[in-house]
């Protein structure tokens, strides 16, 4: 039986470190800077033999009313409701501070089982003083830990396994009948669709937050008024009309020369890694300032990355309605994104809700496409057309021959073309025979490779006679 367990305590005490270590890779920033997290993320964890939902949190700090370190305290005690059991964190070299004593109350109403973590204890002579201060949080016996160093996790098994006896057990083992009923049932059902991975990516405060909480339909992401809130890419599930999408909400990204800080940086790195592991990227602009250079080089990045793409145009129920408003936005995008002819861009409101259909809709279109495979045959059809209506020119006074092409691999769909002098063929002529295939194969707005080889001269090691 799976459970959840939410990492709470003030800023700076070890959270994300032992949420790394919990999940097994980097995937929380870490920084020196106290108040790194902001966001809730979950990870899939392991310790042990224990498989478990771990929760990082946002430190816990006194704050004003509307302000944001309130609102991300209200994502830490909606990961305390959440979870099954709650490992409350302190610095075992400084010991219980008063804010301390202040949110481990908190956490003692909430009524979840609670497990007192004294991290940094790795030099027990330095720790001994706070471990000893810590009984007077009154939640048990500190477990102290060092999770930098990965030390004293054999203690919070035991401790987890103590708080969560019936969620912890060992199941029984099943029969060998059982297990061959359930593997004859594996093998005659269907395999579910599987998750289209989305990366939500664009230009600080352009709403990206905002539009997966109505996705969501609940405040599951930091938002507000101030730009660059969300620092960590975090990735949630979404159920929309039977298909399930695994949805990266992201840092905005500015100009590289406008990226001093260090942890900006990371934020960055952050966002390009969901780039990377997405499937289809949405690209979010401000529908009252599109197609700045930033959108423009965002989008360049996801044609480069080879992802399928599809632009969202926010904020439109900001814009004054006018006719033709959709026409004049499907020409600018044609005009500022020629290398992508036909990529999908829809008008949404993440503040409303309105367009959220569409732009759903997009998304599983740009996936079919990313994913789209034309035979050899009606390449090799495709090609003698194209070659007839438009011969490659001839460089040097020598004529360029393409012989044969193939698609060998989709995701983005790749081709390769043969020809007798590969290297000689115009990048003009290149162009012109990707918007062909992008036109014959209804290939809308998604990258296309294509990649020009040289056949083998059988006559090349003949000696003269």
């Amino acid at each position: 039986m799976t459970f959840s367990v939410a990492i709470v305590g003030r800023p700076n005490v070890g959270k994300s470190t032992l949420f790394n270590r919990l999940v097994g890779r980097r995937l929380a920033l870490v920084d020196d800077l106290p108040g790194v997290t902001r966001d809730r993320r979950e990870g899939a964890a392991r310790l042990g033999d224990l498989a478990f939902t771990a929760i990082d949190t946002a430190g816990l700090e006194d704050s004003t009313p509307e302000s944001l370190s309130r609102r991300m305290q209200a994502q830490t005690e909606a990961a305390i409701a959440a979870a099954d059991v709650v490992l409350f964190m302190i610095d075992a070299r400084t010991g219980p501070v008063p804010i301390d004593r202040t949110f481990a109350n908190l956490v003692r109403r909430s009524g979840k089982p609670a497990i007192l973590v004294a991290n940094k204890s790795e030099g027990r002579r330095a720790a001994q003083a706070g471990l000893g201060e810590a009984y007077a949080l009154g939640l048990g016996d500190p477990v102290p830990i060092s999770a930098e160093h990965g030390e004293g996790l054999s203690d919070l098994y035991d401790a987890l396994r103590a708080a969560l006896p019936a969620e912890t057990a060992q199941p029984a083992a099943r029969g060998g009948r059982r297990k061959k009923e359930d593997e004859n049932t594996a093998e005659t059902e269907p395999a579910p669709p599987r998750d289209i991975r989305v990366a939500i990516i664009g230009r600080p405060n352009t709403g990206k937050s905002t539009l997966i909480n109505h996705l969501l339909g609940e405040e599951r992401l930091l938002t507000g008024p101030e730009a660059g809130i969300t620092r960590d890419s975090i990735a949630v599930d979404v159920d929309w009309r039977g298909r399930t999408f695994r949805i990266h909400d992201t840092a905005g990204m500015r100009r590289k020369s406008r990226i001093e800080a260090k942890l900006e940086k990371l934020s960055v790195a952050d966002t390009l890694n969901a780039i990377r592991f997405a499937e289809v990227v949405i690209v979010l602009m401000d529908s009252q300032a599109p197609f700045e250079e930033q959108d423009l080089r965002l989008a360049d990045l996801i044609e480069r990355e080879g992802r399928a793409i599809v632009i969202g145009m926010n904020k439109w129920d900001l814009v004054e309605s006018k006719p033709g408003a959709m026409k004049k936005l499907r020409e600018e995008t044609d005009h500022w994104l020629p290398q992508l002819k036909g990529v999908p861009a829809v008008a949404v409101s993440g503040m409303t809700g309105a367009g959220l259909d569409r732009l759903m809709q997009a998304v599983i279109d740009a996936h079919e496409v990313w994913n789209r495979r034309a035979t050899t045959s009606a390449l090799n059809r495709w090609l003698e057309g194209v070659t007839s209506a438009h011969p490659p020119p001839a460089v040097s006074g020598r004529r360029i021959r393409l012989d044969y092409v193939t698609q060998p691999k989709s995701r983005p769909p790749t081709f390769v073309l043969f020809a007798s002098r590969a290297d000689k063929v115009p990048d003009a002529y290149q162009r012109y025979l990707v918007n062909s295939l992008r036109e014959t194969f209804d290939l809308p707005g998604t990258p296309i490779r294509l990649t020009l080889r040289e056949k083998a001269n059988p006559y090349a090691k003949r000696k003269k006679r």
